[in-house]
């Protein structure tokens, strides 16, 4: 059985600049993955069906049928490849002579839904990650991430995994390896208030404060912000709560919320602060979701 880690994402920083004619916003924004996240595993079955199962502490109310992204995924990848397995589809690559390759996934869900950290975004990558390896489609990484963007901005992103300055609606992906990035202890809290993405951006007030400075972690530390907290904050109002108690801690470097939230993260200068602060949140708030880890 192959498996594939579904790597959390983490805004380090969120600029809105506008609103684009076709509904979207365009961002400046640093992904950061975490070297721990939602688990997939397959077993490979030779009839070309698919099929997901969901277990975990956040399985609870997620659909495991085909309007799942992570089937969505394994369905866009096995037509792209093998286009006899797509019902009568003449396109796709046509790079595997069988059609009966498929696959039953399962997924372990340790990551809270809508929770800003692309979660199901996540999911969809690793799946398109571990069926090209279970398949031997041989896709590299730009291959898997045009199928990706068909699905979801960030989908592309999280096929990559690694440090990314992203622009426009997500599409725009530029590596980005920022010393003293890499390895960086990190702790990430949720207080368990999911906090869907839609009515985030409605709260947005569209004023542009200025493009995002990524040419240092310093620079990101002191200049970035997160245009979506306030709106945020106005919906949950708990997420200030979070974010105050993981700013007083010891050896927190930057907190701030990701994405358009519920969830909240700290950077920190070793190893031992980054435990001793899950520990003490962990006492204090036996309701709040956190998972520690490094980055990537």
């Amino acid at each position: 059985m192959l498996t594939e880690t579904a790597y959390a994402k983490v805004n380090l920083a969120l600029h809105v600049r506008r609103r684009r004619e076709d509904g979207y916003h365009d961002l400046e924004s640093l992904f950061a993955f975490v070297d721990r996240g939602d688990v997939l595993s397959v077993t490979p079955r030779a009839d070309g069906g698919l099929s997901l199962t969901i277990c975990g502490p956040f399985a609870h109310g997620l659909a495991s049928g085909d309007g799942n992204l992570v089937l969505r995924a394994a369905r866009s990848l096995q037509i792209s490849v093998c286009p006899s397995n797509s019902l009568g589809n003449s396109g796709g690559l046509g790079i595997l002579d069988s059609g009966h390759l498929g696959a039953d996934l399962h997924l372990f869900k340790n990551l809270p839904v809508a929770s800003g950290i692309g979660g199901g975004s996540a999911d969809a990558a690793a799946a398109l990650r571990l069926l090209n390896r279970l398949w031997g489609c041989n896709l590299s990484d730009r291959e898997l991430c045009a199928i990706g963007e068909t699905l979801g901005s960030d989908i592309p992103a999280c096929v990559i995994s690694q440090s990314l300055r992203v622009e426009g609606r997500g599409e725009a992906l530029a590596p980005l390896d920022l010393p003293g990035l890499s390895g960086t202890p990190i702790l990430l809290v949720n207080p368990g208030i999911p906090l869907g993405t839609a009515p985030v951006f409605r709260g947005w007030d569209q004023v542009d404060r200025g493009p995002l400075d990524t040419s240092s972690l310093e620079a990101v530390i002191t200049n970035g912000r997160n245009d979506l907290e306030a709106p945020a904050r106005a919906l949950v109002p708990e997420i200030g709560d979070v974010l105050e108690r993981m700013r007083a801690v010891p050896g927190a470097t930057l907190s701030r919320m990701s994405g358009s939230g519920a969830t909240c993260f700290a950077l920190f200068d070793s190893p031992q602060a980054c435990s001793t602060a899950e520990q003490a949140l962990a006492a204090e708030q036996p309701t709040w979701w956190l998972m520690s880890g490094r980055v990537r």
